[in-house]
């Protein structure tokens, strides 16, 4: 560690993303989509006029924000983008969970989410899943002192997704704080809560381009919320960055939600890949949780999953592998295209 650091810079444990290999992998591990963008995102880009470049971009993103407003049927002013979810979740635990008070959050989720606790100094409560592997909506609400509730819904990385029924018991019950709901997988068969955005004051749905959108590349994300929170988000990023997304990434975006077909037709050919992949796995004798995102989170009762990922990665096939307690036996497996499928089964296949 740097004599120059800070004392709060030498304590943090970074986040540690999906391994970005050089050479050619059947890359499962990151959760990209494995189909191209939309047609019209390449003649966005072929289009650009690359004098626009040296100006900076509306601050306020309004044409992405209107975009993403129509897409969702809410209201400009409930829209919020940023350089990825990422960003937008950071500035979010900035703006609504640093009251002194512990985060509601699961044990197993995003693992991004403790390293913006630590950054950001906010004490996590975590609560352990359910015996069957879902988010403990009950135990979220269940303490009354807190800075806060967070979780994803379809959950990372086991894909579970409580229906919106749910969703809404949980903010019945919380009504204190922000209830966060990162929905980043959720166009992948979940139901979003956006729909309940204008009947309870203190929800935020966030959401990203990288899954659905196939626009990992770029960093666009959203929050979608009542005006009062989407105010807090623009507090804060104006305090920190007051152009966070380019104007090519916004050019992007808006090319991406406007090709509703190709987005239909993406996420379907994807929902019905992981349905074909699941079934094969378990033929193989893996137990694999119901997921509503586009990857499954597997394992084998008779081989452990450091075995498994290692002899995947020497037959030239990546997926991800979390050497934690809970999740050591676990493979998360990205769903690709359906030869990249059908490779990840015959490599099986061979190792079992």
């Amino acid at each position: 560690m740097s004599q120059y650091w800070s004392p709060a810079v030498r304590e943090l444990t970074p986040y540690v993303p999906g391994e970005q290999p050089r050479e050619q992998l059947v890359k499962l591990n990151t959760n990209e989509n494995p189909y191209p963008p939309a047609p019209g995102v390449g003649e966005a880009l072929r289009g650009y006029a690359t004098d626009h470049l040296r100006l900076y971009p509306d601050p306020t993103s309004a044409a992405l924000r209107e975009a993403l407003a129509e897409s969702f049927k809410v209201a400009s002013s409930q829209v919020f983008v940023g350089n990825g979810s990422d960003e937008v979740l950071a500035f979010a635990f900035q703006a609504f969970f640093r009251h002194n008070a512990p985060l509601d959050v699961p044990t197993i989720t995003y693992s991004f989410y403790p390293v913006y606790a630590n950054l950001y100094s906010v004490e996590l409560r975590k609560h352990p899943l359910t015996e069957q592997w879902e988010v403990d909506i009950d135990a979220l609400a269940a303490d009354t002192n807190r800075s806060g509730v967070i979780f994803a819904n379809p959950n990372a990385p086991t894909g579970h997704a409580h229906p919106l029924s749910a969703i809404e018991a949980l903010l019945k019950r919380v009504t204190d704080r922000v209830v966060l709901v990162d929905e980043a997988y959720v166009d992948f068969g979940a139901e979003s809560a956006i729909a309940l955005i204008d009947r309870y004051p203190n929800l935020l749905v966030t959401g990203t381009f990288s899954k659905s959108r196939s626009l990992a590349g770029l960093r666009l994300g959203y929050a979608v919320g009542p005006q009062e929170l989407i105010d807090g988000l623009l507090r804060v990023k104006d305090s920190f960055n007051s152009y966070p997304v380019d104007s090519l990434a916004s050019l992007v975006g808006i090319a991406a939600l406007k090709d509703v077909e190709h987005f239909e037709a993406c996420r379907e050919h994807v929902i019905t890949t992981r349905e074909r992949t699941r079934q094969r796995l378990e033929a193989l004798g893996f137990e694999v949780l119901p997921s509503k995102a586009n990857f499954v989170l597997a394992q084998h009762p008779d081989y452990p999953g450091a075995q498994l990922f290692a002899g995947l990665r020497e037959r030239g096939i990546l997926v991800r592998h979390f050497n934690t307690a809970d999740l050591n036996n676990f493979l998360r497996i990205t769903i690709g295209t359906d030869d990249e499928m059908d490779s990840l089964i015959e490599a099986l296949e061979t190792l079992l």
